[in-house]
C-alpha cells in the first residue's frame, strides 16, 4: 500500500499536457506546444565545450555531494556581484536542478503541521512538494494586485503556525515582478515574526521594460532568515543538464548537505563543468535571449488582446503569459482541452497553479514569432 505522504501528490499538468501533445505529434498531427517553461535557444557552445572537455579530460567520477569547489566558488562570487548577498563557497549547495534545491530545503525545514505562505497563482511544484514535506499550503490571492504580493497580503495571511513564505519573483506562471520596496516590507514583516523565506530566482534576469531585479536576502539582517535558490537552466538554455544551487543560514548548511549526500550525492560532474563555463563566461548569450524573449512578449501581448474574450496582464518578467480567460465562458481546463483538440496547440490551464487560476490559461512564449504568430491565429479562430 502506497504511503500517506505519496499519495499527496498529483501529476504535474505542465508535463501532462507535454506529454499529449507528444503523443499527437507522434500520430502526424501538427501540434504547436506552448506549455513546457523550457527556452528554444541551444545551449550556447562554450558551455557546450566545457562539457565536452570534462569528458575528455576523464572528469566522470564522483565529485563532493554539493559541487565542486571551483563551481561554488563561482556561485559566491555571483551571488556578491548580481545580487548583493555576500556568503562563502562552503555556503553553498549545488544540487540536481533548482527542485532538488528547494525540496532539500522544505525537508529541512517542515514539520508536520507547519504552515507554508504560497502566492496564488504558483509554479505547480510548490504546492506538492510542501505536501509530501508533511507541510501545510496556505494561498495567498495575489489577483487582486495583479499577481504582485503584498506586505499586507502576507500579515493579513500569517498565523502561529506560519513558518515559510515562498516568493518567486519574476514568476512562473504570471511574469509579475515584485517591486523592491515591497520585498523590504515582507522582510520587515518576517523579521518581526521570525518567519523563513524561500527566494526562488530562476528567472532573475528574463525582465523587460526596464524592470531590476532584487534579492531579499541583500536587505541587513535577512541572511538568517532568507533561503536563494538559483539555476543555470533558464538563464544559459540548460534545462536538461540539471544544475541548481543555493544558499541560505548556515545552521541549515550542513544538515542539507546531508540529506543530499543521503539521496542523489553529488550532482553530475560533466555538468558542473559546464555550469562553471556559464557562471564564469561570457554573457552575452544570457543578454540576446532576454532581448529576443522581450520583443516575443510585446507579439504575445498584442495578440491576445485582440483575440475576444481574453484579457492580460503585460508580463513583466520570464517567459510566460496568464491571460483571464473567464469571458469564454470555460475554465481553463476546459479551455486548454479545446484548444488542443481543436486548435491543435497546447497550453496549460491556470488551474494547475492553484485555483486562484482557474479562469487562466499558461502561454509559454519560449517559441519562435513564427509559431507564436500561428498559435494566436488558431486560438482565435478555434473561439471565432
Amino acid at each position: 500500500m502506497l504511503s500517506n505522504r505519496i499519495q499527496k501528490l498529483r501529476p504535474s499538468a505542465t508535463l501532462a499536457i507535454n506529454a499529449k501533445a507528444i503523443e499527437l505529434k507522434k500520430q502526424g498531427i501538427d501540434i504547436l506546444k506552448f506549455g513546457t517553461g523550457e527556452p528554444d535557444f541551444d545551449t550556447p557552445e562554450h558551455i557546450k565545450q566545457a562539457a565536452k572537455q570534462a569528458l575528455d579530460e576523464g572528469f566522470t567520477k564522483y565529485t563532493a555531494a554539493t559541487g565542486i569547489p571551483e563551481l561554488k566558488a563561482a556561485i559566491a562570487d555571483k551571488f556578491k556581484r548580481d545580487n548583493s548577498i555576500v556568503c562563502a563557497p562552503e555556503d553553498i549547495i549545488v544540487s540536481v536542478g533548482g527542485k532538488q534545491a528547494l525540496y532539500n530545503i522544505l525537508m529541512a525545514l517542515l514539520n508536520p503541521g507547519d504552515e507554508v505562505l504560497l502566492p496564488s497563482p504558483y509554479w505547480v511544484s510548490y504546492a506538492d512538494m510542501i505536501l509530501v514535506c508533511d507541510g501545510v499550503v496556505k494561498t495567498i490571492d495575489t489577483r487582486p494586485n495583479h499577481f504582485k504580493l503584498t506586505a499586507k497580503m502576507v500579515e493579513k495571511a500569517i498565523t502561529p503556525k506560519s513558518k515559510v513564505l515562498i516568493l518567486n519573483s519574476p514568476g512562473n506562471p504570471t511574469g509579475m515582478v515584485i517591486e523592491q520596496k515591497e520585498i523590504e516590507k515582507i522582510a520587515e514583516i518576517a523579521q518581526k515574526n521570525r518567519l523563513y523565506i524561500i527566494s526562488d530566482e530562476v528567472y532573475e534576469y528574463f525582465l523587460y521594460d526596464g524592470k531590476k531585479h532584487f534579492s531579499i536576502a541583500s536587505l541587513p539582517d535577512m541572511q538568517d532568515l532568507v533561503f536563494t535558490i538559483n539555476a543555470v537552466s533558464k538563464t544559459y538554455s540548460m534545462t536538461g543538464w540539471r544544475i541548481g544551487y543555493m544558499t541560505g543560514p548556515k545552521e541549515f548548511i550542513k544538515p542539507i548537505s546531508s540529506l543530499q549526500s543521503h539521496s542523489t550525492s553529488n550532482p553530475c560532474s560533466i555538468a558542473q563543468k559546464a555550469a562553471l563555463a556559464a557562471i564564469t563566461g561570457p554573457q552575452d548569450c544570457v543578454k540576446e535571449m532576454v532581448a529576443e524573449f522581450e520583443k516575443r512578449r510585446d507579439f504575445v501581448y498584442e495578440g491576445f488582446n485582440d483575440i475576444p474574450g481574453f484579457k492580460i496582464e503585460k508580463p513583466e518578467g520570464a517567459f510566460y503569459a496568464f491571460p483571464d480567460i473567464s469571458a469564454t465562458s470555460k475554465n481553463g481546463f476546459e479551455l486548454a482541452e479545446l484548444l488542443l483538440e481543436k486548435a491543435r496547440v497546447a497550453v496549460v490551464p491556470g488551474g494547475a497553479f492553484g485555483k486562484e487560476g482557474n479562469q487562466f490559461i499558461r502561454f509559454s512564449f519560449a517559441s519562435s514569432i513564427a509559431d507564436i504568430k500561428e498559435g494566436l491565429r488558431r486560438i482565435k479562430k478555434a473561439l471565432s
